[in-house]
Formats: C-alpha cells, sequence, structure tokens
C-alpha cells in the first residue's frame, strides 16, 4: 500500500469513539468524544464530527466543529422541529452524511420530526447555525414511493421510505447526489433549481409514473443493479460522462437484486453517460468474496490518489466483526484489517477513510 506522509486510516464507528491506525495496525490518533455517522475534514483543517450535545443525551443532535487536539471551534444543535407539526423528541434529527458547500455551510441528511424520516437535507449557516435552506425529497420523488411504503420503518415507528446515507455536492455543477437505501436508489439534482438529473433503480420503468421516466438511466448488459447502498461519491466529470464510486451492500430492501440478494457485497464503480442516459460498471470488488463479507447494512468505498481503492465492509459477520481492504486495480489486496464489532456498543466501523493527518493547512499548536 502506498502511505503518504502523515497519512493514516481513519476508523469512523457508528457510535463510541473514532480513531486512526498506521500501517501496522497501531492507533495513532483518537478522540474521547462519542461520533456518530458524520466525519469531515473541512476546509480549514477542522474537523466536523456528529455527537450528542451531553453524556446523558439519547439523540446525537450536535455538529461539533473541533481541531486535532479535541477544542470545540463551534457546535450546531438541531432539534428535529422543521417539520410542520413535528415533535421534540430523543429521535436523532441528524443522521449519516454532511458536506461542506462552497460558500462553507453545511448540507446535513436530517429528519424534520414529521411522519417520514431520513428524507430531508438542510443547509445550516456556518456563522449563525441557523437552518437557511430546507429540501424535501418528498416534493422531488412520486408520492407513491412514500405513501404505499410498507417494507421497513425506523426504531420510532415512523415511515423510512427513503433513508439517505450519501451525500455528494458537486462544485463544478452544482449538482447533488445522493444516495437513498430504503429505495436502492442513487441520482442527482440540481441544488438551486431542486431539478433532476437522473435516477439509478432497479425500479423497472414501467412502475414509475410518466413524468419521471425521462430521467432513467439505463444499464448496459452486465451492470449491477445497486441494493442497500452506501457511500456515493463522484470520481470525475467529463463532458456528458459521470464515473462514479458507491458500496453496494447487494441487499434487496425495495427495489434490488432478489437473485443476488445476501450472497456478497461490492465497492462498484460505474460510468455514466448522460447523452445516451445509460450506467455502465466499470470495476468492482467483493463478490468473490462471497457470504463471508456480505454486510446487510453500512459499508464504504474510496478511491485513494494513487488509485486503490479502499473498501469498508463495516458489518461483515452480523455485527460482529468489520473488515476493511485496499485493493488495486486489478483486486490485488495491499491492506487488510479485521476489527472485532459489538452489536449492543455498535462499535462497528460505519465508515473507513484514508485520510492526512494533519492537512496543510491545520496549524498545530497547543497554544492557539
Amino acid at each position: 500500500m502506498a502511505i503518504g506522509q502523515n497519512t493514516l486510516t481513519l476508523i469512523n464507528r457508528t457510535a463510541q469513539e473514532p480513531y486512526a491506525i498506521d500501517t501496522d495496525g497501531q492507533i495513532r490518533w483518537y478522540s474521547t468524544k462519542w461520533s456518530q455517522h458524520t466525519f469531515v475534514q473541512l476546509s480549514n483543517g477542522h474537523l466536523l464530527m456528529q455527537n450528542r450535545t451531553s453524556k446523558t443525551a439519547k439523540s446525537y443532535n450536535a455538529l461539533t466543529e473541533t481541531d486535532y487536539l479535541g477544542r470545540i471551534c463551534r457546535q450546531y444543535k438541531l432539534s428535529g422541529k422543521l417539520g410542520k407539526g413535528s415533535e421534540e423528541s430523543t429521535i436523532t434529527a441528524v443522521h449519516h452524511d454532511v458536506v461542506e458547500l462552497p460558500n462553507h455551510n453545511l448540507l446535513v441528511t436530517i429528519s424534520d420530526g414529521g411522519k417520514y424520516v431520513e428524507d430531508v437535507l438542510a443547509e445550516v449557516d456556518r456563522t449563525s447555525g441557523k437552518v437557511v435552506k430546507v429540501i424535501d425529497l418528498k416534493r422531488l420523488l412520486p408520492a407513491t414511493m412514500y405513501r404505499n411504503y410498507h417494507q421497513t420503518s425506523s426504531r420510532s415507528g415512523k415511515v423510512d421510505w427513503l433513508h439517505v446515507n450519501a451525500l455528494w455536492y458537486d462544485q463544478k455543477t452544482g449538482n447533488v447526489l445522493l444516495s437513498a437505501r430504503n429505495q436502492d436508489l442513487i441520482m442527482s439534482f440540481n441544488y438551486q433549481t431542486e431539478k433532476i438529473n437522473w435516477i439509478y433503480s432497479g425500479k423497472k420503468a414501467a412502475s414509475w409514473p410518466k413524468k419521471w421516466r425521462k430521467y432513467l438511466l439505463t444499464p448496459t448488459k452486465g451492470t449491477t443493479i445497486t441494493g442497500g447502498q452506501h457511500g456515493l461519491t463522484l470520481l470525475s466529470e467529463h463532458g456528458q460522462q459521470l464515473k462514479i464510486l458507491l458500496y453496494n451492500n447487494n441487499i434487496n430492501v425495495t427495489n434490488g437484486n432478489a437473485k443476488t440478494s445476501g450472497k456478497y457485497s461490492e465497492a462498484v464503480a460505474y460510468t455514466i453517460d448522460l447523452s445516451k442516459m445509460t450506467i455502465k460498471q466499470t470495476w468492482s470488488y467483493g463478490k468473490t468474496l462471497g457470504t463471508a463479507n456480505f454486510t446487510r447494512v453500512i459499508g464504504y468505498a474510496q478511491r485513494l490518489s494513487n488509485g486503490n481503492t479502499l473498501i469498508d465492509f463495516g458489518y461483515k459477520q452480523n455485527e460482529q466483526e468489520s473488515n476493511i481492504i485496499e485493493v488495486d486495480a486489478e483486486g490485488n489486496q495491499v491492506f487488510n484489517v479485521t476489527l472485532k464489532a459489538s452489536a449492543t456498543n455498535r462499535t462497528y466501523a460505519y465508515r473507513a477513510y484514508r485520510l492526512n493527518f494533519y492537512p496543510s493547512n491545520y496549524q498545530f499548536d497547543a497554544t492557539k
């Protein structure tokens, strides 16, 4: 594996403390603050983590900007009371992902406190902490998808019809890419106009209302249908062609592949041709590992600067292990670490990142 100066593998657990390891698996950095799902390096060299506001709090509704020494710079608290008629509760409003926008505001996946959960995006002003924009994804997709949804529900008993678990903001176009686990769907829309660009899902075209069919991507022969996927990222963009990477859990939640569901999980790269509205699978790794590395939930894939791919099989052996593997373009393993996990304590790896510790714009000064 190619490790640069100050480069570590960050283990971001579903709960508990995040930590980073070196090539030998030795812990070189950790935070004593419990973090759930979100761990982001900001443009100013700071970190953003999703925390509880106190040790006794039952929800992770704080986004904390901190430095590598653990000093808190800012903290944003979301109550989950954005929706009409919503109520304050112990439900976590913030969930899964946050991206920093070009204006340095934060685009956050949230639940707004209404009947439906994990289907709203909110832009949080970085200075004031106020919510300055809300996108309810029920406005973008057919009403039948949430009104008639019965496959899954949240622990609160509310309708978890979409379950947005990954965001990517394309600074070149102003488009947002997102992954929606409970529809086995990925999509793109423009952040300003909220106009859909494309949708990829195993849901048959005939099952979509006519208004949405023009947005559907057609898979080429041999292209995988995603199932319960996580970690959608944009690799490159040239004209009408996009290259993306995601972690395909390969579980048939709503529109996945029932024939292969549960047999393996994999990292997959696709090329999208918008001039033809097609999607083609160009690379994958994980299928040969079979059921041993199947994860029905969580996982992540990161394309590294050397062309290798870091893959987090985060929920392996039904919650007992997290397996992080780095492979080259030919699928040869160059890094493999297995972490024992506890379902009770939720210590499994939600995501694993290869990060530079510390970025060039971070000033390490204990006196400031």
